[in-house]
């Protein structure tokens, strides 16, 4: 049977492929993240489809970012969809919004700190204030869970400080940038192995190319789940 703390990302061109990808993957993966490069190919009814028709757990990767209201309004929407988690990004303003947005559903909104791509010199590009990444990443979390996030999306590298933060107990910590050893690391910069992710605090770890890369899918993720430390 599937654990839970494996979200597989189905960063795939199509809703066509994603299900064939989640037919591969059979009941060894029960819950699947849906961003925005598959928003065009049929995200939205692809989470319908695999809620309604299989059972199974959406994550719905937005990244929402706008003013409170158009989140609020934007959020109410999604939340029809009986998903699991939303995310958006981790300002305070937006954080409370989406709170809003979600109300009386058990839509978990996560918010975004700092992606896993990006480093000091991205991070500089961007005019964002000086310090070192974690330092940040710690600092907005904060932030973002003060607002009322239910949990936030950062690196594995900064779960066990942000899991040390007050404002965490209780809360989700879920990691993408997430590798099995010996993989490539793609576009993710800061990054760590599935057992040290959970270790360092994570609630689930986010896994998309090791697994659907894979000259056999289910044999991947059942390996990533193996490396899982147990319960």
């Amino acid at each position: 049977m599937s654990d839970d703390r494996l979200i597989v990302a189905l960063d795939v061109p199509n809703a066509i492929q994603a299900l064939e990808l989640t037919e591969k993957l059979g009941d060894a993966v029960n819950f699947y993240k849906i961003g925005l490069g598959m928003l065009t190919g049929g995200g939205l009814g692809l989470a319908h489809e695999l809620i309604a028709e299989h059972g199974k757990r959406i994550f719905l990767d937005m990244k929402l970012f706008d003013i409170g209201a158009t989140v609020e309004a934007a959020v109410r929407g999604l939340a029809q969809f009986d998903l699991d988690f939303l995310t958006v990004h981790g300002d305070p303003h937006v954080v409370r919004a989406a709170k809003e947005g979600a109300a009386g559903k058990d839509l978990k909104i996560l918010a975004v700190t700092i992606l896993t791509s990006l480093d000091r010199g991205d991070l500089d590009a961007a005019l964002i204030k000086p310090g070192d990444v974690a330092d940040l990443v710690v600092e907005r979390a904060a932030r973002a869970l003060e607002a009322g996030a239910d949990g936030v999306i950062a690196s594995p590298q900064e779960a066990a400080a942000i899991r040390a933060l007050p404002q965490a107990q209780g809360r989700l910590i879920v990691t993408p940038g997430v590798r099995p050893a010996g993989a490539a690391l793609g576009d993710q910069k800061r990054v760590a192995t599935p057992a040290s992710a959970i270790a360092a605090g994570a609630d689930h770890i986010v896994v998309g190319r090791p697994v659907w890369q894979a000259g056999d899918p289910r044999r991947a993720a059942q390996a990533i789940l193996a490396e899982l430390p147990t319960r």
